[in-house]
């Protein structure tokens, strides 16, 4: 039985208007978006955003203090309000912020609130610094959710608040675990890092 032309004509109209409304929807999706975490060392930040699928680039440097421009200098005295962080610039329509939340947690300690691993001090805490109110929304409604699931007992410290003024590092900072391969490797395992990571999240750690 052959279609009706009127009715051609109606279920063509409506692939058309799906598919311009399937546009539409993606056209509003920005290509990119940042997202701000600290945990410890941003070497090993760096290291664990550089291997999400949607991340275009990331870098190291410090927010979260008072003192403008901060060299690595001023921020290792503890005395600027500065924590190490890793500012991460991704593809929204590839990777949700909801996922690098995800993979945050699964990167650090949330146990300790001023230090990560072998590094301790304010400048090497943990905090999700949120970009706009969605999301802070987002990264509080994650840890809320963490606290019910969380594999361990302890308490989860971890700071979540809107970002302010972010100062990248200086150079040699920028992807050390690439251009000082050998020097990042023996930091990263008497750190303890991967251990401790194991410990706390079992075969979830650095997913």
């Amino acid at each position: 039985m052959k279609a009706h032309p009127l009715n051609r004509r109606a279920a063509a109209a409506t692939l058309l208007l799906g598919v311009a409304l399937a546009a539409s929807s993606q056209a509003q999706v920005p290509a990119t978006a940042k997202a701000t975490f600290a945990g410890g060392c941003f070497w090993s930040v760096e290291l664990a955003f550089d291997k999400v699928d949607g991340v275009i680039s990331t870098t190291s440097g410090f927010t979260g203090g008072t003192v403008p421009n901060p060299s690595y200098e001023q921020v290792s005295t503890h005395r600027t309000g500065h924590a190490e962080a890793v500012e991460v610039v991704y593809d929204p329509r590839k990777l949700s912020y909801e996922r690098l939340l995800d993979y945050f947690w699964h990167n650090i300690d949330p146990t300790v609130k001023d230090g990560q691993f072998c590094d301790m001090g304010s400048p090497y805490r943990t905090a999700i610094f949120a970009h706009d109110a969605q999301q802070l929304a987002a990264a509080q409604a994650s840890r809320a959710a963490l606290e019910k699931t969380k594999p361990f007992k302890a308490a989860i410290v971890t700071e979540v608040r809107l970002a302010g003024p972010f100062y990248p590092a200086e150079a040699y900072h920028q992807d050390f675990y690439k251009t000082n391969p050998m020097h990042y490797a023996a930091y990263r395992a008497g750190c303890g890092r991967d251990a401790r990571l194991k410990q706390l999240w079992g075969d979830q750690a650095g997913h």
